[in-house]
């Protein structure tokens, strides 16, 4: 070993504090760790982030342009033979629809739509399909079997078609598009937790639990929930983006949000007449809904893998590459790059 090599370590150890001990590090440490380091799930969050702002800030946009999301503007946002105008024309950034209304401040206002009912049916069937799943998993026998049936019903039940008879017995609207999308799911969550849930039941702490005289709701939901969040996590994260395109695919069928309340499905569902004439008209929206979907499975990919164990050798294994080109890149800096200096002794 060079001496610049030994420096190199040297200097390594110092800088991560190795000397003055070890630190104990949690999961969550862990997995923020592994996951800062993945550069598409960086970008996919910072994407998001990015997206939830723009929703929250729709009026500060509205306010901006001084176009109201619903306000027709016929002589600026239309021409002189009634089709929408272009993207950047007479102040409307991304053009107009049919009627002039301007495109981008409803597409800012569609995501809020959007993300609002990504998150609250996610959090709704998560919460739903974790007590189930608990509940199925540890209780077994026929309450096991009841509730096995029951998820597999719905999970073999045509969306489309609740979704359809919900519209024409209570009239479409948010609150059936949140009912529909919450109700359909839960149940993937509740099978993969009922599942982990068969696996922990077994594990030898729980039968610590159970002889200490621990009631069968306290070991659900004290010792053995927090062994799910990881796997809960991910299914919750991957939820989000199926939920935004559910909720898109019922607007655009004309059984959920109902115009002139902007959504990026009803959005689409105005543009298919106008697409040859207009093609700002679809692409924006569409855009918007595939880049958002997009963000939100390369972050869930990015924590399924950043809480995944066996991923830990993968990004030491990636460290110890990086150390050995920066030490690659020292050593080629160091004193034996000078004519005039001695050479390095070997070890």
């Amino acid at each position: 070993m060079s001496i610049s090599e030994i420096e190199f370590q040297a200097k390594t150890v110092e800088e991560t504090g190795a000397a003055s001990g070890i630190e104990g590090r949690s999961q969550w440490w862990l997995t923020w760790r592994r996951l800062r380091h993945d550069k598409m799930a960086m970008i996919s969050m910072a994407v998001i982030i990015a997206m939830a702002i723009i929703a929250i800030a729709a009026p500060a946009f509205a306010a901006l342009t001084g176009h109201a999301p619903n306000s027709v503007y016929p002589n600026q946002g239309l021409s002189a033979s009634g089709a929408p105008v272009g993207p950047g024309q007479h102040g409307f950034l991304l053009g107009t629809d049919e009627l002039g209304r301007d495109l981008f401040v409803r597409i800012v206002y569609g995501a809020r739509v959007s993300l609002f009912v990504g998150i609250v049916t996610t959090m709704i069937g998560t919460a739903a399909g974790v007590s189930i799943g608990l509940i199925t998993g540890y209780l077994g026998g026929w309450v096991d079997a009841v509730l096995a049936r029951v998820i597999d019903s719905v999970l073999a039940f045509p969306y489309v078609v609740l979704a359809l008879s919900l519209a024409v017995v209570l009239g479409p609207s948010l609150p059936v598009v949140i009912a529909v999308i919450s109700f359909f799911s839960w149940a993937a969550i509740s099978r993969v937790v009922r599942g982990q849930a068969l696996s922990i039941k077994e594990k030898e702490y729980i039968e610590a639990a159970r002889s200490l005289g621990a009631g069968p709701w306290r070991i659900m939901f004290i010792d053995m929930l927090p062994n799910l969040i990881a796997p809960v996590l991910v299914l919750a994260t991957l939820s989000i983006p199926a939920a935004i395109t559910f909720e898109a695919t019922l607007d655009y069928l004309g059984l959920g949000v109902q115009p002139p309340t902007a959504t990026w499905g009803n959005i689409l569902a105005g543009a298919q007449s106008y697409y040859s004439v207009a093609w700002w008209y679809l692409v924006f929206p569409a855009l918007a809904l595939v880049i958002t979907t997009i963000a939100f499975n390369l972050l869930g990919d990015g924590v399924r893998d950043a809480m995944d164990p066996r991923t830990e050798r993968i990004f030491a294994a990636g460290q110890a590459r990086r150390r050995r080109k920066k030490a690659a890149r020292a050593g080629s800096g160091g004193p034996s790059t000078d004519p005039a200096a001695p050479s390095a002794p070997a070890a």
